[in-house]
């Protein structure tokens, strides 16, 4: 058998996948067989067996390709919904799709921008700016780079911070997104976004302020009924701008507990329900497909104040049957940055689940529980540490809750930065990023070489 050169490889292996996908499937179990095949194709895809220098001239396309059949299957959704064949299983195999297809993208724009990232005073792109080929559209839907935002649309965003990576994995199908919100046009022509913050509760912000408050990556979803996401935005921006009283108000708290029932409080997902649900007098309730919350440790879990066993996460809307894709933007000078995050924290579920880890307090965060962070008996470094963390707390925040994501922060910190240096050097020698299987695996000789302790992670 006669084979391609090594550095045409990729792109046939990259149109064997696109080829899996375009399959016809008569059921949800030739459904997930396929979705399956497509997951360890791209998984396999290693950069070490292609030459990095034709990768780079042939990135583009390749990313193209991959974007293109994400959206193919995506658009899918809703007559496999009809016919019965989103069945968990399926559920879960297309998410996998989704997420090593966009890890595979973000290595592959890596490489094509030669490994940049931010400077120390850098900041990341506005979301849908950018000269490396950052935006992705709808082939169907416009470029993405000029297609208009309209009423209703849905942003769902991945921030920088390391809470955001936990709020990306918390559930049962991992995720690559934290934060979801809704666009909002006013009879004025203003473009505004109604969001619920941890740390301000339910707020409407300008969508300029959104858009260039250091995104890694951000989709927009429109639903395909425009009278009803246009009747959504502008209920839940209503409904929110009243408790605001034109600034003399007091914000919607935010729900830690990410419970569905009621709207007295909401977390972020939980107001595009509402916004829905408000628009539709009860007939649109999202999400379709729920985000499940079982941990055999629930230990982490109580300690954030989550109580629900399911939710709407972010990332759900991914799985929604009633919104297409728009266009999807990354800035490939930290989309590395977010892999190690990613990926550090499905080890550390996996460690509180499979080895019973839970995080240990010392002195100092014993001193936040019982007194918070702006605490006299806290050093400065301390108190330098929170404000970073947690610059803005809201008052519903416990203060069990604060030490937990100052813990979190750190030992994600310490362990990332390992990561970095052997990333950074694979990089240097190889020009290429460091595979997600080779990361775990250093992730797994972290945790044999710190034994029982992982910064505050520590095992029975």
């Amino acid at each position: 058998m006669q084979h391609a050169p090594l550095q045409y490889r990729l792109a046939d292996d990259m149109a064997g996948v696109h080829a899996v996908a375009a399959r016809h499937v008569s059921g949800a179990a030739g459904l997930a067989e396929n979705l399956r095949l497509i997951t360890s194709l791209v998984s396999e895809i290693d950069f070490k067996h292609y030459d990095v220098k034709a990768v780079k001239e042939g990135a583009h396309a390749l990313m193209l390709g991959l974007f293109d059949t994400r959206v193919m299957l995506h658009d899918q959704i809703t007559t496999w919904h009809r016919r019965g064949y989103m069945t968990r299983e399926v559920q879960l195999a297309l998410r996998d799709v989704f997420r090593v297809t966009r890890y595979a993208t973000d290595m592959l724009g890596e490489i094509a921008i030669d490994h940049r990232v931010l400077g120390k005073n850098d900041k990341t792109y506005r979301a849908f700016t950018g000269p490396d080929f950052n935006t992705l559209g709808h082939p169907q839907l416009g470029s993405g780079v000029h297609e208009p935002f309209r009423s209703g649309d849905i942003l769902l965003m991945r921030g920088m911070a390391a809470n955001s990576a936990a709020i990306a994995r918390i559930g049962d199908i991992d995720s690559q997104f934290s934060h979801i919100a809704i666009v909002y046009i006013d009879a004025r022509g203003r473009h505004l976004v109604t969001e619920a913050l941890i740390e301000d509760g339910a707020v409407v912000n300008s969508l300029e302020h959104v858009l260039d408050h250091g995104l890694g990556r951000c989709i927009v979803f429109r639903h395909k009924d425009a009278d009803l996401a246009a009747r959504a935005a502008k209920s839940i921006h209503d409904y929110v701008q009243g408790t605001l009283g034109a600034g003399v108000g007091r914000a919607i708290p935010y729900d830690f507990s990410m419970e569905l029932k009621g709207y007295k409080t909401l977390f972020c997902s939980k107001l595009v329900r509402q916004a829905f649900d408000m628009a539709s007098d009860g007939k649109t309730l999202l999400p379709t497909f729920k985000t499940s919350l079982f941990m055999k440790n629930r230990d982490f879990f109580k300690r954030i104040g989550v109580t629900a066993t399911e939710t709407f996460a972010p990332g759900d809307i991914e799985l929604e049957p009633g919104f297409n894709i728009v266009a999807e933007w990354v800035d490939y000078r930290v989309t590395s940055d977010l892999r190690l995050a990613d990926l550090t924290m499905d080890k550390f579920f996996e460690w509180m689940d499979q080895h019973h880890y839970r995080f240990r307090e010392t002195f100092v965060i014993h001193l936040i529980g019982l007194f918070g962070r702006f605490s006299s008996y806290l050093s400065n470094d301390a108190k330098n540490l929170l404000a970073n963390v947690v610059p803005k707390v809201p008052v519903n925040m416990k203060r069990r809750t604060i030490g937990t994501i100052a813990m979190l922060h750190k030992t994600t910190e310490a362990v990332t930065a390992e990561l970095r240096v052997a990333e950074r050097r694979s990089k240097e020698e190889t020009g290429r990023p460091l595979h997600p299987r080779e990361i775990q695996t250093m992730l797994e000789a972290i945790r044999t070489r710190d034994g029982s302790t992982v910064g505050y992670l520590e095992a029975p």
